[in-house]
């Protein structure tokens, strides 16, 4: 969206969490530790997720709810909200990318973009 009013980025870190995997029972568990930055001119809050999750076989999972980890936060402009989740996948390898529907304070209705992230394996990938 190109509003000035509506700009919100998402970064997303990753790791592999070894300690939670199985990879004898293909369970490969992965945490993300996502900031999700108002950079608009409006206080904007989080209202619910969708992401998509590709595995490395292809097979997809939607994932949808309200908020993030239990929140719904309101974020100001300039300022950001950073929390960490996880998933668990069959596959060393995939990928994961979404979108947030936010609320600005002047009740419009918005999308912020989670671009395409990968999770992996260390030396999974060559």
């Amino acid at each position: 969206m190109s509003d000035s009013r509506y700009q919100v980025d998402v970064s997303v870190e990753t790791r592999f969490l070894a300690e939670q995997s199985q990879p004898e029972h293909n369970r490969f568990a992965f945490a993300y530790t996502i900031t999700v930055h108002n950079n608009g001119e409006l206080p904007a809050k989080l209202l619910s997720r969708h992401w998509v999750i590709t595995d490395g076989d292809g097979q997809v999972e939607e994932v949808r709810g309200d908020g993030v980890v239990g929140q719904q936060p309101l974020i100001q402009p300039g300022q950001s909200h950073t929390y960490t989740s996880g998933t668990v996948m069959t596959t060393k390898v995939g990928n994961m990318q979404g979108t947030y529907q936010m609320l600005g304070e002047d009740g419009k209705r918005f999308d912020a973009v989670i671009a395409p992230f990968r999770l992996a394996v260390p030396g999974a990938l060559h």
